[in-house]
């Protein structure tokens, strides 16, 4: 468990000394400066971290306050190819940091060795950095010729942010470096289709890994004894709503799971609308089969029926959308895929400093407030940022460090809460369930 001591120390060597040498190894300092490696960063990380949307004035003053005046003509000149190097290799230093906060109390989650969740998101950039973030290229509003992919791991047990790994844009999920990263045994990987190949999947199996994912419709099912089988006669036709039955997956034969798990009407019917609106779109049509498996919530896993119960399965396959919260975050609130700029060089140097911002942000939340198993990914955000300023004025004293990150752990104590909804449980309430009659 990572203590707010070290996590001060951590924050002051990333924004001191790995900053600064990275500033050296990529020649963004050259010669004596007041604006040295270290105040740059420190200028641009706490600037946006207050104020998303601040200006080179903003950016100006926030230097200024940390002893380097400089005219927002100045800073905005400083916004080079070297730069983005400079802040590109800071981010991937910090990643490397190890910040996990105590498990949080869940007995669901606690059957495993850690519930590692995993997904991308990507990030549209000027064409004229395609060079170096090559895009999907085409002429849908999807394809354009430079954008960047932020590949992220985080563990749901103690949110350990384990990869924030970059690729371009038109590369494939599958060749994530997280795609085959060491997970320990007995932990839960819980990916979505993009992360399905079935050699990783039976690699992790061998490993003592589990895993939990989405159906491909493409993919070959076989009974235990290799014969065939058809999904469709599979499901059971009207007064069952559940199947669990072991399967051979693929040509692999991998050895699993099937579980499905059958849908509302008025739900089956609003996935065959968008179904239909989808295939449309691409010029097709949707098969009958593809419509009939609308029906059903379909899932793969090698977690054993006496570890996890059908409806406590459905609910972890639900906990893959904490990751594609967390991206809404970075998104709506930290303005990761957003410039005031139009400047290709400024915009990707935005876009490393405010994932390196998401990054802090992260090792703050689950350092600060992890333990409390219904905190609200915004209101935690939120909260950090009324103390980003008097984070930096306490950047060179871990003593005044310690008190501001201590101010912000009984704020995320008092506050900072999803409210326990009736109709529509937060994911929280479902997990805390799991084990009660209702979910057994």
């Amino acid at each position: 468990m990572t203590s707010v001591s070290q996590l001060c120390q951590i924050f002051q060597t990333v924004l001191t000394t790995v900053a600064d040498h990275a500033a050296r190894a990529t020649c963004f300092v050259q010669r004596q400066s007041k604006l040295t490696g270290a105040k740059f960063v420190q200028t641009l990380v706490f600037g946006w971290w207050d104020n998303p949307d601040a200006t080179y004035e903003q950016l100006a003053q926030i230097a200024t306050g940390l002893g380097v005046p400089i005219t927002a003509q100045g800073l905005d000149s400083r916004f080079t190819p070297a730069a983005a190097d400079c802040l590109k290799q800071i981010l991937e230093r910090a990643v490397q940091n190890v910040i996990v906060a105590e498990p949080v109390m869940i007995p669901l989650l606690q059957r495993f060795n850690g519930v590692y969740l995993q997904d991308g998101t990507t990030i549209t950039l000027p064409d004229a950095i395609a060079h170096l973030w090559q895009g999907c290229g085409g002429s849908t509003p999807a394809g354009t010729s430079a954008a960047l992919k932020a590949q992220v791991q985080v563990n749901l047990s103690d949110g350990q942010l384990t990869h924030l790994d970059l690729q371009a844009g038109r590369a494939s999920d599958k060749t994530a470096p997280m795609q085959t990263a060491a997970l320990p045994k007995a932990a839960l990987r819980i990916a979505d289709l993009g992360y399905l190949p079935i050699p990783v999947l039976a690699a992790y199996d061998r490993q003592g890994v589990f895993w939990l994912t989405r159906y491909q419709a493409t993919l070959l099912l076989f009974d235990p004894d290799g014969q065939a089988l058809d999904l469709l006669r599979l499901l059971p036709a009207t007064e069952k709503t559940v199947l669990d039955r072991t399967v051979q997956v693929s040509e692999h034969r991998l050895v699993c799971r099937l579980v499905a798990v059958r849908v509302p009407p008025q739900v089956a019917e609003e996935r065959r609308r968008k179904l239909r609106a989808e295939t449309i779109e691409k010029g097709r049509t949707p098969s009958a089969r593809q419509l009939a498996l609308c029906d059903w919530v379909i899932f793969l896993t090698n977690v054993p029926p006496e570890r996890l119960s059908v409806a406590e399965g459905l609910v972890l396959a639900r906990a893959r959308w904490q990751i594609e919260l967390l991206f809404k975050l970075w998104k709506s609130d930290g303005h990761v895929a957003q410039s005031r700029s139009a400047k290709p060089y400024r915009i990707l140097c935005e876009v490393y400093a405010k994932l390196l911002i998401m990054l802090m942000q992260h090792w703050v939340a689950i350092t600060c407030g992890w333990q409390h198993p219904n905190r609200s990914w915004l209101k935690t955000a939120q909260t950090i940022r009324q103390h980003v300023i008097s984070l930096a004025s306490a950047l060179g004293s871990e003593e005044q460090m310690t008190k501001v990150f201590h101010t912000i752990q009984a704020c995320l104590a008092k506050g900072a809460r999803l409210n326990p909804r009736k109709t529509k449980p937060n994911l929280y309430q479902l997990l805390l369930a799991c084990g009660e009659k209702g979910l057994a």
